[in-house]
């Protein structure tokens, strides 16, 4: 789950009139910036699973959820299929369902094929699935084509809800041609070596998997190799648990450390408890800024981790975060999971400041959402679990945390990711989250700053300075000149241009000196963040 603040939004080019494309395959993105891996499996399978020429009869669109759904409908009646299919996932399940309300209004004979995720399962209380005309559930790369061609060819098929069939994964089309100049060039390029997840973590819908299955890595490798002589060189692995087979792993970190060039970015998912020495050997090489991992905690509490079937160990764990961190050069993005099943406050505060203290580049703070299908749903009742009903079905309270409290937290979450996460402070972070628990400090500060403001988005930087300068000194009762100096140095470092009126003093007086660290700090961390356009990477670079 990956969060910077958004790039500009790009839409797509309206597609121009044409004649039939028989199929359209379709998604709507968060962003631009995302390029959906399903799709492009779609395509590239088309005509291996639905005969010969049926792929020259489909074409691929993307659309981001910031668009309006007439525009979205008008671009994709402007291609004159006769067969729709839309990837559904939880982040755009509800402007999705518009898009085909309107279409079923507009035009009722073209088919409608739904898959993906988050329409899975509970099919029969989504109107979504309700408005279509059929939905696959599970793996579409085979079930898909088949459906297109039954459709345009004939015999119609009977059922409505079709259980998507798994095949081997050596029967399958790899996507990696699909990607286009374009997407090489401006957006991340997802990739998997591996599919499923051997693990039964409750909240998350690979516990439903039977295992994990591996492609064929010669295979993969000649995939990755033609995507990076195009010019390919960001590379996002979507695999569950990236270094679960240390071979294919070693082989695959060597692939890139022979490929090592400046703008080389490769981000992966790791087990956090499994990083044997021939790993280490290799990711000790990397430079900085070309490698990130996302270390999934979730939790430090032996009971909640045995409660929703996630086996770590703790302590193995916490060795291989210290050894990134500390031996390493990689960008390491830790998550922890607050508003599980008999988690408490004092509990996960605990678990947080433990992460804390392991000095992670990022901590991403979630908070629990009951994803269809998880097995999470059978606490529901001996937990008091409360889920919004809405997506992104978010845990509203639990028999341990009251609806007050979980608000507190999800505004914590929007602060951290604000003001932690930002990479802007630097110096400013450290004052405010010592002595003592982190949690408890940044939780007072969140707190506060809802109290101040009533707002949780649209903090100018300017403003957020002022506002953790008067908290630090205020409410902390921390030095006035220990805070500018190094509220200074953070803004200073950021590139921004404005005057917070706290530093308008200091920003007037040349002969300050600047403490280097945080602009190196900002540099190292912008560098390793892909979600970003590389131009304004570079003009933050050129402004600091």
């Amino acid at each position: 789950m990956n969060r910077l603040a958004p790039p500009p939004t790009s839409p797509p080019t309206p597609a121009e009139p044409s004649g039939p494309a028989g199929i359209v395959i379709a998604t709507l993105n968060a962003k631009y910036i995302h390029a959906s891996l399903g799709l492009r499996y779609l395509l590239a399978n088309m005509d291996a699973h639905g005969g010969a020429g049926l792929r020259a009869q489909t074409q691929l669109r993307e659309f981001v959820i910031q668009q309006r759904p007439v525009q979205i409908v008008e671009d994709l009646l402007a291609l004159n299929p006769t067969v729709i299919g839309l990837g559904i996932y939880i982040w755009n399940v509800v402007e999705t369902t518009q898009v085909v309300r309107l279409l079923k209004t507009l035009r009722p004979d073209i088919r409608i094929v739904l898959g993906g995720p988050e329409v899975s399962f509970e099919t029969g209380e989504q109107e979504i699935c309700r408005l279509a005309d059929h939905v696959i559930t599970g793996w579409g790369d085979v079930s898909f084509p088949k459906l297109c061609r039954a459709l345009i060819d004939g015999p119609q098929p009977l059922m409505k809800i079709i259980a998507g069939e798994q095949p081997p994964l050596e029967a399958l089309a790899l996507p990696y041609n699909e990607y286009t100049g374009e997407d090489l060039a401006k957006r991340l390029l997802y990739v998997e070596a591996s599919r499923g997840c051997p693990f039964k973590c409750e909240f998350c819908l690979s516990s439903l998997d039977k295992t994990a299955w591996a492609f064929e890595l010669d295979r993969f490798m000649a995939g990755m190799d033609a995507l990076y002589q195009r010019g390919a060189r960001n590379f996002k692995f979507v695999d569950r648990t990236f270094n679960l087979k240390v071979d294919f792993s070693v082989r695959i970190l060597q692939f890139f450390l022979d490929r090592m060039a400046p703008d080389l970015f490769v981000h992966f998912e790791v087990v956090p408890d499994s990083l044997p020495d021939r790993l280490k050997a290799l990711i000790a090489q990397f430079p900085a800024g070309s490698l990130q991992f996302e270390v999934g905690i979730q939790s430090f509490n032996p009971e909640v981790q045995q409660r929703i079937s996630r086996k770590q160990d703790n302590v193995k764990t916490a060795e291989n975060l210290r050894w990134l961190v500390n031996e390493s050069q990689a960008h390491v993005h830790a998550d922890l999971i607050f508003g599980l099943p008999g988690e408490t406050l004092e509990s996960f505060a605990d678990g947080f400041d433990r992460l804390h203290e392991l000095a992670p580049h990022e901590i991403q703070f979630g908070i629990l959402k009951r994803l269809r299908g998880t097995p999470i749903t059978r606490h529901t009742a001996g937990f008091a679990m409360v889920y919004d009903p809405q997506t992104p079905y978010t845990i509203l309270q639990t028999g341990a945390i009251d609806f007050a409290t979980m608000q507190r937290i999800q505004r914590f979450a929007r602060y951290w990711e604000m003001v932690a996460n930002s990479g802007r402070f630097a110096l400013g972070l450290k004052l405010l989250l010592a002595p003592g628990s982190a949690f408890n400090h940044f939780l007072g500060f969140s707190d506060w700053l809802w109290q101040t403001t009533g707002k949780t988005h649209e903090f100018a930087l300017e403003k957020l300075v002022d506002l953790l300068f008067d908290h630090l000194t205020v409410v902390r009762g921390l030095v006035e000149g220990d805070v500018r100096v190094a509220l200074l140095a953070d803004y200073r470092a950021s590139g921004a241009r404005g005057r917070p009126q706290c530093l308008a003093d200091l920003l007037s007086a040349e002969r300050i000196a600047l403490p280097a660290v945080s602009g190196k700090l900002r540099a190292e961390r912008q560098s390793r963040h892909v979600n970003q356009h590389r131009g304004e990477i570079q003009k933050a670079a050129a402004a600091a």
